[in-house]
Formats: C-alpha cells, structure tokens, sequence
C-alpha cells in the first residue's frame, strides 16, 4: 500500500502537469479535480499544500532549477520531471519537518514511476546539490539561495 505522502505527492505532480498545459488559475483547477477524484483527505490536504506552495514560489524555484541543472534551459527539461522538481525543491525549502533525504528519496521514486528513464538521477542530483547547498547555509543568517530570500535557518 502506497503512503499518504506519497499519493500526495503523485496527486500533485498531476496537477501540477495540468496546470502546466492548461494555464487554468490554480483554484480553479483545484476545485475542478476534487470532482472526479475520491481521495482520503490527508492525500488531498498534503497534495495542495504542494500544489499551492509551488504555485507560490514558482519563480523562485523555476529559477533553482535553472540555475542547479546544469546549463538545462527549464524549457528543456520534460514537463514530469520539471514538476517533480518544483515539488521537491518546495519541500526542501519550506517543508523542513521533512527530513530532505526523504523528499530526494520520494521525488526519485516518483520520477521512477512517471518520468524517463534518465529521470530519477537527473531529478538526485539536482535535489542532491540544493540540499548540500542548504545545509552550508544552514547556520548563517536567512540569505539568498540564488536568489531565494526564503532560506530556512537551522
């Protein structure tokens, strides 16, 4: 049987690629896909937390993945693996009563599941480089993360 998280995090990579193609206002999407679905509300609670936590912060974390893949245009990368990133790096730096090792593991798993087959060490990586990058941060006063002022401190 499959975790809450975790069908909380495929739950938000669906929509989060929904959003991506339709360019539908978040609430509305939102609403719309709660319709068709029956989830327990713990799935949905965690999923739109991601969902809506990334719409949020999507230039500043569209700007991270820019900036940690490695001379990849966001363009270029698939729209799944785009998006599992935007979950993940969000997780990373905001839900921080998630160990980050389990948000690399969990964001791999997925990009296994929906991604290519180059997916889940492309997705390590980066996740990888930007959680190191964190924990040097760590310990100095809230400053950017290329660009990022929302930096947690330990």
């Amino acid at each position: 049987m499959m975790g809450k998280r975790r069908r909380g995090r495929e739950t938000a990579l669906k929509l989060l690629y929904a959003l991506d193609i339709t360019q539908e206002p978040v609430d509305a999407l939102l609403q719309a896909s709660w319709l068709d679905t029956v989830v327990p509300e713990a799935v949905r609670e965690f999923s739109v937390a991601l969902v809506t936590g990334v719409m949020t912060h999507r230039d500043e974390i569209d700007t991270l993945v820019q900036e940690w893949s490695m001379n990849w245009s966001l363009e270029r990368i698939g729209i799944i693996e785009r998006n599992i990133l935007r979950f993940a790096i969000y997780e990373l730096l905001f839900l921080t009563d998630i160990p980050p090792n389990v948000t690399i593991n969990e964001a791999v798993e997925v990009a296994k599941r929906y991604g290519t087959d180059e997916a889940p060490s492309f997705i390590n990586g980066i996740l990888d480089r930007i959680k190191q990058e964190i924990e040097t941060r760590a310990g100095e006063t809230p400053t950017t993360l290329t660009g990022l002022s929302h930096l947690p401190s330990a």
